[in-house]
């Protein structure tokens, strides 16, 4: 494997984790959102991730996203009749967002994504350095 399919493997990863936490930036805002355009509360995305089969060698190539889906757990339900997206019993329904959950999974993607920088990082010093021995 060379320096430059290496660099690709890491900046398909780089993409992936962008999407992701992009995802969980979304899933934050919309934490309040109990009326969404379809008139129900936000439902919460997840993020799969699947490999990409590198055609030269036959193996693990990369990573791309296989799937954005909405997560189908309720969310909680509370009693305020003079919230306006309350149903006639006067309760609403939250959204399924829980913000521990978003937290954890940003910091998981931001440590995966400044790993992936890192390798990049070192795949180019070694690149450079490669060079520099016939000199």
């Amino acid at each position: 494997m060379d320096v430059l399919s290496a660099a690709n493997i890491t900046s398909s990863a780089l993409n992936a984790e962008k999407l992701r936490m992009d995802i969980v930036a979304e899933n934050i805002a919309n934490a309040n959102t109990t009326k969404g355009p379809d008139g129900l509360p936000y439902q919460r995305k997840i993020v799969s991730f699947q490999s990409v089969a590198d055609q030269t060698f036959g193996a693990a190539g990369g990573v791309q996203v296989g799937a954005v889906t909405k997560d189908k757990t309720p969310g909680a339900t509370y009693y305020n009749p003079a919230h306006p997206a309350a149903d006639k019993a006067g309760m609403v329904t939250m959204p399924n967002v829980n913000l521990a959950y978003e937290m954890v999974d940003l910091m998981s993607a931001s440590h995966s994504y400044e790993a992936n920088l890192a390798v990049i990082r070192n795949s180019r010093q070694m690149a450079s350095q490669a060079l520099g021995i016939g000199r």
